[in-house]
């Protein structure tokens, strides 16, 4: 076996890969939390992005402490590089190990702090339900005042912090696309290949972030614009991300973070940016966004769920009875493709 396993976790085996780059400030908390999960991870692979700040030396010491830390170390880019950087980096540390030697698999960002009983929660959740592939809990931030309160991420997809698959369904999918709005994608690619994927917003689930979403390259601005850029790359409609920008507007930056978002779209769409070269994909996601507009949200991912859920039975779909190891390949699924 290529990695170092904990003892004691055979039975659930989870792999955690986290992209890194000048962390410092946070990656010791997170360290922390991984260390007092009453499930630990038989291997955590953190990729060191080109750090300059001290982040190589908290890492060698977590590793040199944890026998199940693997730290990855990369060429110095210049900056943070997010979106396809921290795919490329991602990619990275999963090739140092054999992803067959685990039954899921996480991408976890360094700037959490995580319930203890985060992972087991989650392997709970999958191991009661085996057309679920994709699943996490919800982070929160602190404002002003020290309060906590909710990012407000969708429930149809697991959140970029902290994407939790079984192995079987992130090899379904083909992986994360190194593109901005990677981790919108996966989503609708998971349901579109008859996997469920959902994030749920429970008390031991949630897990508090450090630096808010979109705020590791220069500023919020920059990220609410490339969070709109993302938009365009994955194929949503002009209406759609006006919808999302009225949305985010209440948040902070107050106002100034839907309008970067809008903006960001629009200026991809006026160069004629590049888009997901995905037919069948586009057909299925923009469906599901013109229903998520008319339905709402909730109506169309329990809908969309439970169409993967007929699908399955009406085609004795493997997954509801196989016993086999959940790494392996699924046959017998078609794709949803609306």
């Amino acid at each position: 076996m290529s990695t170092q396993m904990s003892e004691n976790q055979n039975a659930r085996r989870y792999l955690a890969v986290t992209p890194c780059r000048n962390e410092e400030q946070y990656i010791q908390t997170t360290i922390d939390s991984m260390a007092a999960q009453t499930v630990l991870p038989a291997c955590w692979v953190i990729v060191d992005d080109g750090s300059t700040d001290r982040t190589p030396e908290i890492l060698a010491a977590a590793a040199a402490k944890y026998p199940w830390i693997k730290v990855v170390k990369r060429a110095d880019r210049g900056e943070r590089a997010v979106g396809p950087g921290v795919i490329q980096a991602f990619n990275d540390g999963l090739d140092s190990v054999n992803i067959d030697d685990f039954d899921y698999v996480c991408k976890l960002d360094g700037d959490l702090g995580i319930p203890d009983g985060y992972f087991e929660g989650l392997m709970e959740i999958l191991e009661g339900d085996p057309l679920r592939g994709n699943i996490s809990g919800k982070t929160y931030i602190e404002t002003g005042s020290g309060k906590w309160v909710s990012e407000r991420m969708g429930d149809e997809n697991a959140i970029g912090p902290t994407k939790f698959y079984r192995v079987s369904c992130y090899k379904d999918i083909g992986g994360f696309v190194p593109q901005a709005s990677w981790d919108g994608i996966d989503g609708h690619m998971c349901r579109m290949k008859g996997w469920i994927a959902e994030s749920i917003d429970r008390d031991d689930l949630q897990l508090k972030h450090y630096r808010p979403q979109g705020s590791s390259q220069k500023s919020i601005w920059t990220g609410r614009k490339r969070w709109g850029r993302g938009k365009y790359f994955m194929g949503s409609s002009l209406l759609y991300v006006m919808a999302v920008a009225v949305y985010r507007m209440p948040e902070r930056p107050f106002i100034i973070g839907g309008i970067g978002i809008f903006w960001g779209y629009l200026r991809a769409r006026l160069e004629r940016a590049e888009r997901f070269d995905n037919p069948e994909y586009l057909r299925f996601f923009r469906k599901y966004e013109m229903d998520s507009l008319l339905k709402g949200k909730r109506k169309t991912l329990d809908a969309a769920n439970e169409t993967i859920r007929a699908h399955a039975k009406a085609n004795n779909d493997p997954r509801l009875t196989s016993q086999a190891s959940d790494n392996q390949p699924v046959s017998g699924s078609k794709d949803l493709v609306a």
